[in-house]
Protein backbone atom coordinates (compact mmCIF):
# COMPACT_ATOMS: atom_id res chain seq x y z
CA UNK A 1 0.00 0.00 0.00
CA UNK A 2 1.73 3.49 -1.30
CA UNK A 3 1.23 6.47 1.19
CA UNK A 4 0.58 9.45 -1.39
CA UNK A 5 2.78 12.76 -0.32
CA UNK A 6 1.26 16.47 -0.58
CA UNK A 7 3.05 19.25 -1.83
CA UNK A 8 4.24 22.17 0.53
CA UNK A 9 3.15 25.48 0.36
CA UNK A 10 4.58 28.01 -1.53
CA UNK A 11 6.48 31.20 0.37
CA UNK A 12 4.93 33.62 -1.82
CA UNK A 13 1.20 31.91 -0.77
CA UNK A 14 2.36 32.79 3.12
CA UNK A 15 2.98 35.96 2.96
CA UNK A 16 -0.30 36.91 0.95
CA UNK A 17 -1.74 35.15 3.63
CA UNK A 18 0.24 37.03 6.52
CA UNK A 19 -0.77 40.19 4.45
CA UNK A 20 -4.32 39.88 4.88
CA UNK A 21 -3.98 38.54 8.06
CA UNK A 22 -2.47 41.92 9.40
CA UNK A 23 -4.97 44.18 7.36
CA UNK A 24 -7.92 42.40 8.68
CA UNK A 25 -7.04 42.94 12.53
CA UNK A 26 -6.25 46.66 11.39
CA UNK A 27 -9.13 47.43 10.23
CA UNK A 28 -10.94 45.55 13.27
CA UNK A 29 -8.98 47.72 15.22
CA UNK A 30 -9.96 50.85 13.33
CA UNK A 31 -13.36 50.37 13.07
CA UNK A 32 -13.06 49.48 16.95
CA UNK A 33 -11.57 52.69 17.48
CA UNK A 34 -14.07 54.39 15.33
CA UNK A 35 -16.91 53.43 16.65
CA UNK A 36 -15.89 53.80 20.46
CA UNK A 37 -14.71 57.95 19.40
CA UNK A 38 -18.23 58.12 17.59
CA UNK A 39 -20.25 56.90 21.20
CA UNK A 40 -17.91 58.87 22.98
CA UNK A 41 -19.09 61.88 20.75
CA UNK A 42 -22.26 60.76 20.78
CA UNK A 43 -22.08 60.68 24.58
CA UNK A 44 -20.52 64.15 25.07
CA UNK A 45 -23.59 65.99 22.85
CA UNK A 46 -26.02 63.83 24.70
CA UNK A 47 -24.56 65.36 28.00
CA UNK A 48 -24.09 68.75 26.54
CA UNK A 49 -27.63 68.48 25.62
CA UNK A 50 -28.66 67.34 28.80
CA UNK A 51 -27.45 70.17 30.81
CA UNK A 52 -28.92 72.52 28.58
CA UNK A 53 -32.31 73.62 31.04
CA UNK A 54 -35.68 73.42 28.78
CA UNK A 55 -37.55 76.18 29.77
CA UNK A 56 -41.68 76.92 28.62
CA UNK A 57 -42.12 80.46 27.89
CA UNK A 58 -45.43 82.77 27.21
CA UNK A 59 -46.11 86.11 26.00
CA UNK A 60 -47.19 88.68 28.49
CA UNK A 61 -51.07 88.78 27.78
CA UNK A 62 -52.12 92.62 27.23
CA UNK A 63 -55.45 91.81 27.70
CA UNK A 64 -57.50 93.61 30.09
CA UNK A 65 -58.18 91.36 32.90
CA UNK A 66 -60.21 93.51 35.42
CA UNK A 67 -60.65 97.45 34.90
CA UNK A 68 -61.62 97.73 38.37
CA UNK A 69 -60.11 97.81 41.77
CA UNK A 70 -61.77 96.56 44.58
CA UNK A 71 -61.00 98.21 48.14
CA UNK A 72 -62.40 98.47 51.52
CA UNK A 73 -64.47 101.82 52.43
CA UNK A 74 -65.89 103.26 55.53
CA UNK A 75 -68.75 105.03 55.64
CA UNK A 76 -69.13 108.67 57.00
CA UNK A 77 -72.40 110.82 57.81
CA UNK A 78 -72.05 113.82 55.54
CA UNK A 79 -72.61 116.38 58.16
CA UNK A 80 -71.62 115.06 61.94
CA UNK A 81 -71.60 117.47 64.80
CA UNK A 82 -70.77 116.17 68.31
CA UNK A 83 -72.56 118.04 70.76
CA UNK A 84 -70.70 119.67 74.23
CA UNK A 85 -72.07 122.17 76.89
CA UNK A 86 -71.36 125.82 77.06
CA UNK A 87 -72.12 126.25 80.50
CA UNK A 88 -71.58 124.43 83.46
CA UNK A 89 -74.19 122.72 85.73
CA UNK A 90 -76.63 119.48 86.35
CA UNK A 91 -78.60 118.29 83.28
CA UNK A 92 -82.10 119.12 83.85
CA UNK A 93 -84.02 117.09 80.96
CA UNK A 94 -83.54 115.31 77.88
CA UNK A 95 -86.28 114.66 74.97
CA UNK A 96 -83.94 112.96 72.37
CA UNK A 97 -82.55 109.35 72.55
CA UNK A 98 -80.45 107.56 69.80
CA UNK A 99 -81.93 107.21 66.81
CA UNK A 100 -84.51 109.66 67.04
CA UNK A 101 -84.86 112.11 64.18
CA UNK A 102 -84.46 116.31 65.01
CA UNK A 103 -84.57 119.53 63.21
CA UNK A 104 -82.65 122.17 63.38
CA UNK A 105 -83.16 124.49 66.24
CA UNK A 106 -84.88 121.93 68.27
CA UNK A 107 -84.56 121.49 72.07
CA UNK A 108 -83.05 118.01 73.07
CA UNK A 109 -81.89 118.75 76.21
CA UNK A 110 -81.28 121.39 79.18
CA UNK A 111 -79.20 121.96 81.56
CA UNK A 112 -79.90 123.61 85.24
CA UNK A 113 -77.02 125.77 86.16
CA UNK A 114 -77.81 127.72 89.26
CA UNK A 115 -74.31 129.25 89.62
CA UNK A 116 -74.67 130.94 86.36
CA UNK A 117 -78.36 132.32 87.73
CA UNK A 118 -76.75 134.24 90.45
CA UNK A 119 -74.01 136.03 88.38
CA UNK A 120 -76.95 136.80 85.77
CA UNK A 121 -78.64 138.37 88.39
CA UNK A 122 -75.87 140.07 90.34
CA UNK A 123 -74.57 141.32 87.01
CA UNK A 124 -78.29 142.57 86.43
CA UNK A 125 -77.78 144.67 89.80
CA UNK A 126 -74.69 145.87 88.73
CA UNK A 127 -75.96 147.11 85.61
CA UNK A 128 -78.98 148.69 87.36
CA UNK A 129 -76.43 150.24 89.97
CA UNK A 130 -74.46 151.53 87.56
CA UNK A 131 -77.35 153.18 85.61
CA UNK A 132 -78.10 155.10 88.57
CA UNK A 133 -75.26 156.61 89.58
CA UNK A 134 -74.79 157.76 85.68
CA UNK A 135 -78.35 158.98 86.17
CA UNK A 136 -77.40 161.38 89.21
CA UNK A 137 -74.13 162.25 87.63
CA UNK A 138 -75.65 163.63 84.43
CA UNK A 139 -78.41 165.13 86.63
CA UNK A 140 -75.91 166.81 88.90
CA UNK A 141 -74.68 168.21 85.43
CA UNK A 142 -77.14 170.09 84.37
CA UNK A 143 -77.95 171.78 87.58
CA UNK A 144 -74.47 172.78 88.22
CA UNK A 145 -74.21 174.48 84.30
CA UNK A 146 -77.14 176.30 85.17
CA UNK A 147 -75.49 178.42 87.83
CA UNK A 148 -72.83 179.50 85.12
CA UNK A 149 -74.18 182.34 84.67
CA UNK A 150 -73.95 183.84 88.51
CA UNK A 151 -70.67 182.63 88.49
CA UNK A 152 -71.65 180.05 91.50
CA UNK A 153 -69.37 177.41 89.74
CA UNK A 154 -66.05 177.50 88.08
CA UNK A 155 -65.75 176.05 84.53
CA UNK A 156 -62.87 173.62 86.38
CA UNK A 157 -65.73 172.02 87.85
CA UNK A 158 -68.11 171.48 85.27
CA UNK A 159 -65.15 169.97 83.47
CA UNK A 160 -65.00 167.72 86.62
CA UNK A 161 -68.84 166.69 86.57
CA UNK A 162 -68.58 166.06 83.10
CA UNK A 163 -65.54 163.17 83.19
CA UNK A 164 -67.66 161.65 85.75
CA UNK A 165 -70.87 161.29 83.97
CA UNK A 166 -68.90 159.67 80.98
CA UNK A 167 -66.92 157.78 83.32
CA UNK A 168 -70.49 156.65 84.81
CA UNK A 169 -71.48 156.29 81.17
CA UNK A 170 -68.77 153.83 80.32
CA UNK A 171 -69.26 151.93 83.59
CA UNK A 172 -73.31 151.84 82.42
CA UNK A 173 -71.95 150.09 79.06
CA UNK A 174 -69.69 147.94 80.30
CA UNK A 175 -71.94 146.02 83.18
CA UNK A 176 -74.41 145.99 80.14
CA UNK A 177 -72.08 143.87 77.69
CA UNK A 178 -71.45 141.59 81.05
CA UNK A 179 -75.15 140.99 81.60
CA UNK A 180 -75.11 140.37 78.07
CA UNK A 181 -72.79 138.18 77.80
CA UNK A 182 -74.57 136.22 80.82
CA UNK A 183 -77.59 136.18 79.09
CA UNK A 184 -76.11 134.75 75.91
CA UNK A 185 -74.42 132.07 77.95
CA UNK A 186 -77.76 130.83 79.76
CA UNK A 187 -79.48 130.67 76.04
CA UNK A 188 -76.85 127.63 76.42
CA UNK A 189 -78.63 126.02 79.17
CA UNK A 190 -80.99 124.77 76.03
CA UNK A 191 -79.12 122.10 73.97
CA UNK A 192 -80.23 122.24 70.62
CA UNK A 193 -79.96 120.68 67.41
CA UNK A 194 -77.35 122.34 64.86
CA UNK A 195 -79.11 120.57 61.80
CA UNK A 196 -81.59 118.30 60.50
CA UNK A 197 -80.46 115.18 61.28
CA UNK A 198 -79.99 111.88 63.77
CA UNK A 199 -79.36 111.48 66.97
CA UNK A 200 -76.07 108.52 66.67
CA UNK A 201 -74.87 108.85 69.91
CA UNK A 202 -75.99 110.39 73.50
CA UNK A 203 -73.88 110.16 76.74
CA UNK A 204 -75.57 112.08 79.10
CA UNK A 205 -78.44 111.42 81.65
CA UNK A 206 -80.39 113.52 83.96
CA UNK A 207 -78.56 114.52 87.16
CA UNK A 208 -75.35 114.21 85.09
CA UNK A 209 -72.10 116.82 86.07
CA UNK A 210 -72.10 118.68 82.84
CA UNK A 211 -68.32 120.43 82.52
CA UNK A 212 -68.60 123.88 80.02
CA UNK A 213 -66.09 123.19 77.01
CA UNK A 214 -65.62 119.54 78.20
CA UNK A 215 -63.85 118.70 74.79
CA UNK A 216 -61.81 115.69 77.00
CA UNK A 217 -64.45 113.39 77.56
CA UNK A 218 -67.51 112.80 75.24
CA UNK A 219 -69.82 114.43 73.38
CA UNK A 220 -73.13 114.72 75.34
CA UNK A 221 -75.15 114.08 71.51
CA UNK A 222 -74.10 112.72 68.11
CA UNK A 223 -76.05 114.59 65.52
CA UNK A 224 -75.52 113.09 62.18
CA UNK A 225 -77.52 113.98 58.67
CA UNK A 226 -77.37 110.63 56.81
CA UNK A 227 -79.31 111.86 53.80
CA UNK A 228 -76.01 111.56 52.07
CA UNK A 229 -72.96 109.87 53.25
CA UNK A 230 -69.86 109.76 52.61
CA UNK A 231 -67.42 106.81 51.74
CA UNK A 232 -63.81 107.32 52.65
CA UNK A 233 -61.46 104.87 51.05
CA UNK A 234 -57.35 104.62 50.92
CA UNK A 235 -56.30 104.12 47.35
CA UNK A 236 -52.64 102.72 46.49
CA UNK A 237 -51.01 105.52 45.27
CA UNK A 238 -49.59 104.04 41.57
CA UNK A 239 -53.87 103.35 41.15
CA UNK A 240 -54.34 107.58 42.25
CA UNK A 241 -54.24 108.85 38.18
CA UNK A 242 -56.49 106.23 36.98
CA UNK A 243 -58.89 108.01 39.45
CA UNK A 244 -60.34 110.51 38.19
CA UNK A 245 -62.96 113.11 40.06
CA UNK A 246 -66.52 112.44 38.85
CA UNK A 247 -65.90 108.59 38.40
CA UNK A 248 -68.58 106.44 39.32
CA UNK A 249 -67.75 103.60 41.91
CA UNK A 250 -70.25 100.43 42.56
CA UNK A 251 -70.94 100.11 46.62
CA UNK A 252 -71.91 96.66 48.25
CA UNK A 253 -72.61 96.29 51.82
CA UNK A 254 -72.56 92.99 54.07
CA UNK A 255 -76.08 93.66 55.78
CA UNK A 256 -76.92 94.00 51.47
CA UNK A 257 -75.14 91.26 49.60
CA UNK A 258 -77.68 91.27 47.00
CA UNK A 259 -77.78 95.23 46.13
CA UNK A 260 -75.08 97.36 44.99
CA UNK A 261 -75.30 101.31 45.32
CA UNK A 262 -73.62 103.74 43.00
CA UNK A 263 -71.29 106.70 44.28
CA UNK A 264 -69.40 109.27 43.02
CA UNK A 265 -65.70 110.02 43.32
CA UNK A 266 -65.72 113.37 45.20
CA UNK A 267 -62.21 114.66 46.50
CA UNK A 268 -59.11 113.51 46.42
CA UNK A 269 -56.48 114.47 49.68
CA UNK A 270 -53.90 115.19 46.91
CA UNK A 271 -51.55 113.49 49.23
CA UNK A 272 -49.78 110.63 49.86
CA UNK A 273 -49.81 108.70 53.48
CA UNK A 274 -46.38 107.87 54.36
CA UNK A 275 -47.20 104.70 56.85
CA UNK A 276 -49.59 103.04 54.44
CA UNK A 277 -48.26 104.66 50.47
CA UNK A 278 -51.82 104.97 49.74
CA UNK A 279 -54.14 108.58 49.17
CA UNK A 280 -57.21 109.04 50.90
CA UNK A 281 -60.35 109.28 48.36
CA UNK A 282 -64.03 110.57 49.04
CA UNK A 283 -67.03 109.50 47.27
CA UNK A 284 -70.56 110.59 47.67
CA UNK A 285 -73.39 108.32 48.36
CA UNK A 286 -77.02 109.11 48.43
CA UNK A 287 -79.01 107.68 51.44
CA UNK A 288 -82.11 109.70 50.98
CA UNK A 289 -84.10 106.60 51.97
CA UNK A 290 -81.80 106.11 55.23
CA UNK A 291 -81.14 102.37 54.68
CA UNK A 292 -77.42 102.96 55.26
CA UNK A 293 -75.75 103.48 58.63
CA UNK A 294 -72.71 106.09 58.99
CA UNK A 295 -70.12 103.78 60.46
CA UNK A 296 -70.06 100.40 58.37
CA UNK A 297 -68.11 98.79 56.43
CA UNK A 298 -68.24 98.98 52.64
CA UNK A 299 -66.30 97.33 49.81
CA UNK A 300 -65.91 99.60 46.66
CA UNK A 301 -65.27 98.73 43.39
CA UNK A 302 -63.83 101.66 41.30
CA UNK A 303 -63.21 101.52 37.77
CA UNK A 304 -60.24 102.26 36.52
CA UNK A 305 -59.27 104.80 33.26
CA UNK A 306 -56.03 103.99 31.62
CA UNK A 307 -54.03 105.18 28.80
CA UNK A 308 -52.80 101.95 28.03
CA UNK A 309 -53.32 98.34 28.24
CA UNK A 310 -50.95 96.36 31.21
CA UNK A 311 -49.66 93.66 30.76
CA UNK A 312 -49.95 90.33 32.81
CA UNK A 313 -47.52 87.49 33.16
CA UNK A 314 -48.23 84.11 35.27
CA UNK A 315 -47.37 85.00 38.83
CA UNK A 316 -44.69 81.65 39.17
CA UNK A 317 -42.80 84.10 36.69
CA UNK A 318 -41.62 86.16 38.86
CA UNK A 319 -37.67 86.35 40.78
CA UNK A 320 -37.38 88.22 44.07
CA UNK A 321 -33.85 88.18 44.78
CA UNK A 322 -30.69 90.29 46.11
CA UNK A 323 -31.12 92.25 42.84
CA UNK A 324 -34.94 93.31 43.57
CA UNK A 325 -37.90 91.81 41.51
CA UNK A 326 -37.27 90.52 38.19
CA UNK A 327 -38.82 88.47 35.07
CA UNK A 328 -36.64 85.65 33.60
CA UNK A 329 -37.00 86.43 29.23
CA UNK A 330 -35.47 84.44 26.38
CA UNK A 331 -33.68 86.34 23.46
CA UNK A 332 -33.45 85.52 19.79
CA UNK A 333 -30.20 83.65 20.75
CA UNK A 334 -32.37 81.71 23.29
CA UNK A 335 -29.97 82.97 25.62
CA UNK A 336 -31.85 84.32 28.85
CA UNK A 337 -32.06 87.99 29.67
CA UNK A 338 -33.25 89.64 33.17
CA UNK A 339 -35.36 92.50 33.23
CA UNK A 340 -36.64 94.68 36.64
CA UNK A 341 -40.10 94.80 36.34
CA UNK A 342 -42.53 97.31 38.87
CA UNK A 343 -45.88 95.63 39.76
CA UNK A 344 -49.05 97.23 39.08
CA UNK A 345 -51.80 94.62 41.00
CA UNK A 346 -51.78 91.50 41.99
CA UNK A 347 -54.33 89.31 40.75
CA UNK A 348 -53.35 85.85 42.21
CA UNK A 349 -52.21 83.58 39.48
CA UNK A 350 -51.17 86.37 37.22
CA UNK A 351 -49.69 89.65 38.19
CA UNK A 352 -50.31 93.11 37.16
CA UNK A 353 -47.30 95.30 35.56
CA UNK A 354 -46.95 98.31 35.00
CA UNK A 355 -42.96 98.97 33.59
CA UNK A 356 -40.45 96.55 32.70
CA UNK A 357 -41.29 94.22 29.68
CA UNK A 358 -42.96 94.59 26.56
CA UNK A 359 -45.57 92.86 24.80
CA UNK A 360 -42.90 90.43 22.35
CA UNK A 361 -40.94 89.59 25.58
CA UNK A 362 -40.70 85.77 25.61
CA UNK A 363 -41.16 85.27 29.98
CA UNK A 364 -40.20 82.06 31.55
CA UNK A 365 -43.12 80.77 32.96
CA UNK A 366 -41.15 79.08 35.89
CA UNK A 367 -37.25 79.89 36.19
CA UNK A 368 -35.21 76.79 37.18
CA UNK A 369 -33.19 77.36 39.80
CA UNK A 370 -29.58 78.88 39.63
CA UNK A 371 -30.63 80.06 36.21
CA UNK A 372 -27.82 83.24 35.60
CA UNK A 373 -27.72 86.24 32.82
CA UNK A 374 -26.51 84.82 29.52
CA UNK A 375 -27.45 80.71 30.07
CA UNK A 376 -28.65 79.18 27.16
CA UNK A 377 -31.59 77.45 27.55
CA UNK A 378 -33.84 75.01 25.41
CA UNK A 379 -37.85 76.74 24.39
CA UNK A 380 -39.54 74.12 24.48
CA UNK A 381 -42.96 75.61 24.66
CA UNK A 382 -44.56 79.17 23.54
CA UNK A 383 -48.31 80.26 23.81
CA UNK A 384 -49.28 83.54 22.96
CA UNK A 385 -51.33 83.90 26.67
CA UNK A 386 -50.20 83.52 30.18
CA UNK A 387 -51.66 80.11 31.24
CA UNK A 388 -49.24 79.78 34.74
CA UNK A 389 -51.57 77.16 36.28
CA UNK A 390 -51.51 74.28 33.27
CA UNK A 391 -47.64 75.27 33.11
CA UNK A 392 -47.13 74.67 36.41
CA UNK A 393 -48.74 71.44 36.64
CA UNK A 394 -46.66 70.31 33.80
CA UNK A 395 -43.37 71.18 35.50
CA UNK A 396 -43.95 69.39 38.95
CA UNK A 397 -45.18 66.71 36.78
CA UNK A 398 -41.38 66.93 35.12
CA UNK A 399 -40.04 67.07 38.62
Amino acid sequence: MSTEQSSPVSPRKLRIFGLLAVVAAVLIVVTGIRAREDSEVKLREWTDSQAIPSVAVTLPDAKVLNAHLDLPGRLEAYYRAPIFARVSGYLKSWSADIGARVKAGQVIAEIEAPDLDQQLMQAKADLASQQASAKLSAVTLERRKTLIPSNFVSMQEIDERTADLSNKQAAVNSSQANVDRLEALAGYKKITAPFDGVVTARNTDVGALINAGGTQGPAMFVISDIKKLRVYVNVPQNYVPSIKIGAKAVITMPEYPNRTFSATVEASSQSVDVASGTTRMQLGLDNSSGELMPGGYANVQLTLAGDSVPLHIPASALIFDQNGLRVATVGSDDKVLFKKVTIARDLGRNIELSSGLSPDDRVIVTPPDGIANGDQVRVVGETGAPKPEKVSEKQDVKG
